[in-house]
């Protein structure tokens, strides 16, 4: 058998050309998911060995540290995560006693979010470590590749 051949029942004689395989490792939003999670497991280790913070309670740590008082709803939209998982970690975060939830204004139907002193104390841990974590691997960049990565990724975020 050649190096790299498919086999038979790999990739069929009578393929119709509609079904070419995507080539994820050429695929934009395949390359930025691995760019992203390479990126942010790599800070994710340290806080997570060193407070039991998963990825997901850190992402709503920091969007509390910068916008108090949000419903859970909003932190999974300024997260842009899946609700259910933003849910589960506020969850844990509360129990912790890193984040304190109160009702707006009486309204036991509207929470509102905002970091415990605990919380208060690992986010100024946390935040130093992976903004030298950003400036490390933002160093790989020249001043002009700098300023047009993050053009670049704004106007891909526009919606």
């Amino acid at each position: 058998m050649k190096p790299f051949a498919r086999s038979a029942a790999a990739v069929p004689e009578d393929r119709h050309p509609d079904h070419a395989p995507l080539e994820l490792e050429h695929f934009l939003p395949y390359r930025l998911s691995i760019l992203s999670n390479t990126v942010s497991q790599a800070i994710a280790d340290d806080y997570q060995r060193r407070f039991d913070l998963s990825m997901t309670e850190w992402r709503v740590m920091a969007v509390l540290a910068r916008f108090d008082g949000l419903s859970a709803r909003e932190v999974a939209e300024r997260t842009a995560m899946d609700k259910v998982a933003v849910s589960r970690a506020l969850a844990r975060l509360v129990e912790s006693g890193r984040v304190s939830r109160s009702t707006h204004d009486g309204d036991k139907r509207r929470s509102v979010l905002g970091l415990s002193e605990a919380g208060w104390a690992i986010h100024d841990e946390v935040a130093p470590m992976a903004r030298a974590h950003e400036r490390e691997l933002l160093a790989k960049l020249d001043e002009d590749e700098r300023a047009w990565l993050m053009r670049i990724l704004d106007k891909l975020q526009e919606r």
